[in-house]
């Protein structure tokens, strides 16, 4: 009779006494423990430059100064984020001087307009797409997403070391990657994309099984050597008022794929036992997707925009057993203490009590929040965050 599995993070879990602090918390975290100290983490920042000239050192250390916790987890990554893994990508260049903007190609094919010298710091507007039909679609496209692209593994051995090694230390090994939705509108735009499920449903399918093919076959590489712990979809999917697509075009154009990636990444599973976490991150008004994403297993999303209407109290009262990370409002960490104070009262105690929490802002830190301010909220968030 064979023995038990080896308790390496691959076969099996480490030991609870083995694993990282971190990860033990992130791990209760996610299993969406009552009482349970917060984790200490931030989403990011677009205030450094403002917090700079108001004293913050060049080379502060950010989780020192604002109590943040060490990462529990580690991402596998390969397979995009907010564009997909073009392997090339296109040349990057300026194709007109507009006067006080700049007409870009950026890496993802798309043509962008950008005020002229700046790249970061404001929404650019986005003027063309690569993919308008099946020709450009072939021609353009879909040889970028070849996963036969050496390219695409050549320092798998050094990667799969190191998740190996944080693996057996507990950490949840993440698999990351561009969701459906932010792929499909990266490629042909958001209204286009609208249009081609109507006009083109073929072209959009196209797509999709191009996505399908390369996750499933970059995925099925890493798990040649660890077992996944969590799948985190970037996706996108909303705006203030709701979903940009209807349900029923996500059931037709997205979940087909997302269900036979997930079978697919269950039936590699060098582990089986372990639970596989399905986490999707989205902007805007996410409410009304949150049912329709139960469909296909998720039980974690983030970041819960407040402004769109997300109230994460409201919401962890609703789905009991959804992790909920995000839900800080980054208009309130403007507003100074008074403001900061009842919003972090009414937020983390329920939440801490309820389990499955992570308080994060909303996105990036925004450039109106001061230093001052942001000390205040983390203070805060030590005090009741335990």
């Amino acid at each position: 009779m064979s023995g038990s599995p080896v308790a390496d993070g691959v076969h099996a879990l480490p030991p609870w006494e083995a694993m990282v602090p971190a990860a033990r918390q992130l791990r209760q975290t996610y299993a969406i423990t009552p009482g349970l100290p917060l984790v200490r983490r931030e989403f990011g920042f677009y205030s450094l430059e403002r917090w700079r000239e108001e004293g913050l050192p060049a080379d502060a250390n950010l989780a020192q100064r604002f109590g943040y916790d060490p990462p529990g987890n580690h991402g596998l990554g390969q397979l995009g984020w907010c564009e997909a893994a073009f392997r090339p990508c296109w040349e990057t260049k300026v194709l007109e001087d507009r006067g006080d903007h700049e007409l870009e190609q950026d890496y993802a094919g798309r043509q962008v307009l950008y005020f002229k010298g700046r790249r970061n710091g404001f929404m650019p507007e986005y003027v063309d797409h690569p993919v308008k039909d099946q020709r450009s679609w072939e021609e353009d496209v879909l040889w970028r997403l070849d996963p036969a692209e050496p390219s695409r593994f050549a320092d798998l051995p050094a990667r799969m070391d190191r998740a190996r090694e944080l693996a057996a230390q507990g950490y949840l090994i993440q698999q990351n990657l561009i969701g459906g939705y932010m792929y499909l509108r990266s490629l042909l735009g958001p209204v286009e994309l609208l249009w081609a499920c109507v006009d083109q449903p073929a072209l959009v399918h196209a797509c999709m099984k191009a996505w399908f093919e390369l996750a499933d076959a970059v995925i099925a590489r890493h798990q040649e050597h660890v077992t996944l712990d969590e799948v985190f979809l970037a996706e996108d999917i909303c705006f203030n008022s709701g979903p940009l697509i209807s349900p029923d075009m996500m059931r037709q154009f997205l979940f087909p794929y997302y269900q036979q990636l997930l079978t697919n990444i269950r039936a590699r599973q060098i582990d089986r036992t372990r639970h596989l976490y399905i986490q999707i991150d989205t902007d805007g008004n996410a409410v009304p997707v949150i049912d329709v994403y139960r469909e296909i297993g998720m039980d974690v999303m983030s970041p819960f925009e407040v402004a769109s209407g997300c109230d994460v109290v409201a919401i962890g009262r609703r789905w009991p057993d959804l992790a909920i990370f995000g839900g800080i409002d980054k208009r309130v960490l403007a507003a100074g203490p008074a403001a900061i104070d009842e919003m972090l009262e009414r937020i983390l105690p329920p939440l801490r009590a309820r389990g499955g929490f992570i308080p994060t802002c909303d996105h990036g830190v925004p450039p109106e929040v001061s230093l001052a301010n942001y000390e205040h909220y983390r203070r805060r968030c030590l005090e009741l965050g335990g």
